[in-house]
């Protein structure tokens, strides 16, 4: 019997093998939030604070991504926990959250593709202006290929990030897997060569050792400095949520999914605090081209500067630049699966679940680039950068939050209806993780953006506010024009999508 040839262009293909599912997981995480967000947070807030943002943010990405992972395993689909909200608390909080989701994706590559721009200035420094006309036009040349260079690069980045994700899911995800190893690889070796430089192999032949924390100082701005780096932090940590969206393309997702999720969770969270720390203890908060607006390059590049070797801060930038490409690449890949699914769910315009004969939802990939092409229209790159990554960490505060209620209502329904035996990768943490999942995001949403309102700055403020009604009006447009209801308890559905392993699939080491 043939295959259907419509049912074959409209679905995803499962070909993502476990080791790709990894760092896919790391692709999606390492990437302009550490190497570059964390160099603004450090000004804003001062290395101290830096650090403890991170823990506490770490520990409730962690208690997140196992409740997630959980709910993945046992419905591996393509819409992740987007699907999970409508299946366990709403449909119209599935619409909101998806959309919103897709537009935190869109905004995301638009910020990576920006921070690329940003990037290649620490090739392009300022040209010296002439003192008498003698050189005049040499210095308007310099002027005008700096210029040319950094409109081009972000332009590049784009273009190769849309390549990329019109290839097969396999091969993408071959592509991503090097390029994801080798952040991994660059962020050790950074941890490595941070500490020999703190201990006295640096320019200035000097023990480093925590001179910075005492001056300039290990806080800055007060407490309200400290509240301010939890909105860096989350940007920096962005994207650990998407791993399950790879769940509907997952060759083995009873196997990979629980590796993949274990294997990110400590490794991640490991690079990450060590990361903060070789940078707070050897960059002071006051280094110019760290803050804000201003941001111009990573501290990480710094570093590597400051150890002396020659290249070695050229080097660091141009795997930081690729590490902007790596994780443009799974923006783009997040956000064209989530439109996939929307239009699977009858959310979106069909005709974006369309797929060409690979399995890949090519309308969907140029539809959620769009957004991108705006960004390289900005004048102001570094203003346009803070405000984008502001947006970005508030939409993860919120799926965070989701994520945390869907996983208590989830497995409140699994023990109503006697079916808690089918999970093959239970979350240890329920429910004291999910519960401290809302708490703290519920209080990061409500209190990070304190700065925009003394004085008050509309801009600012919509950078961190913008996205609470924003998902309250797509709750409500659904919710208005579809009456949906609260899922009971007892009417949700856990048979459908569930994914019951074959005995090969269920092994004790994924339990």
């Amino acid at each position: 019997m043939q295959p259907d040839a419509n049912a074959e262009s409209n679905s995803l293909r499962r070909s993502l093998g476990a080791r790709q599912i990894q760092m896919l997981a790391f692709g999606g995480t390492i990437g302009t939030g550490l190497f570059l967000g964390i160099g603004s947070s450090l000004a804003e807030s001062g290395p101290a604070a830096l650090l403890l943002s991170f823990c506490i943010i770490g520990v409730s990405v962690y208690c997140t991504m196992l409740a997630l992972g959980e709910m993945a395993v046992y419905m591996p689909v393509a819409g992740s926990f987007c699907t999970y909200v409508g299946s366990y608390v709403d449909e119209s909080f599935s619409f909101a959250l998806t959309w919103n989701y897709w537009l935190n994706d869109t905004i995301a590559l638009a910020s990576h593709v920006l921070a690329s721009r940003l990037l290649v200035d620490f090739w392009l420094p300022d040209p010296v202006l002439p003192t008498d006309g003698s050189s005049f036009s040499t210095s308007f040349g310099v002027r005008c290929t700096r210029e040319i260079v950094r409109t081009v690069t972000p332009i590049i980045s784009l273009l190769v990030n849309v390549g990329l994700n019109m290839l097969p899911v396999d091969g993408f995800g071959e592509i991503e897997y090097w390029l994801a190893a080798i952040k991994v690889f660059t962020v050790a070796l950074f941890c490595v060569i941070g500490l020999v430089t703190n201990l006295g192999i640096n320019t200035e032949n000097e023990f480093i050792g925590f001179r910075y924390w005492k001056n300039p100082g290990a806080f800055h701005n007060g407490f309200g400095g400290f509240i301010s780096s939890f909105v860096n932090a989350a940007f920096a940590f962005a994207g650990t949520e998407s791993i399950a969206i790879a769940a509907g393309e997952a060759l083995n997702p009873v196997k990979s999914l629980p590796k993949a999720i274990r294997s990110m969770s400590f490794r991640v969270l490991t690079l990450y605090i060590v990361g903060v720390i070789v940078v707070g203890i050897n960059i002071p908060f006051n280094t110019p081209g760290l803050n804000g607006d201003s941001v111009r390059m990573s501290p990480f590049t710094l570093v590597f500067q400051k150890f002396g070797v020659p290249g070695a801060a050229s080097l660091m930038n141009a795997v930081i630049l690729s590490s902007a490409l790596s994780a443009g690449n799974h923006s783009l890949f997040a956000g064209t699966r989530l439109l996939y699914s929307l239009a699977r769910a009858g959310h979106a315009p069909n005709i974006f679940s369309k797929c060409n004969r690979h399995g890949v939802p090519w309308l969907a990939v140029l539809a959620t680039s769009t957004l991108a092409i705006l960004c390289l229209l900005t004048s102001h790159a570094g203003k346009t950068w803070s405000f984008l990554l502001n947006i970005i960490a508030v939409s993860n505060q919120l799926s965070w939050t989701f994520i945390g209620f869907t996983s208590l209502r989830f497995r409140k329904a699994l023990r109503k209806q006697s079916k808690t035996h089918r999970l093959v990768f239970p979350n240890w943490t329920y429910p004291v993780g999910p519960y401290l999942v809302i708490i703290l995001n519920v209080v990061f949403l409500l209190v990070q953006g304190w700065k925009s309102f003394f004085p008050f700055q509309f801009s600012l403020f919509l950078s961190y506010y913008i996205e609470i009604p924003l998902v309250l009006g797509l709750y409500l447009v659904w919710k208005l024009s579809h009456r949906t209801k609260l899922k009971t308890i007892s009417e949700m559905d856990l048979d459908t999508h569930w994914h019951n392993p074959s005995p090969q699939e269920e092994t004790p080491g994924d339990a």
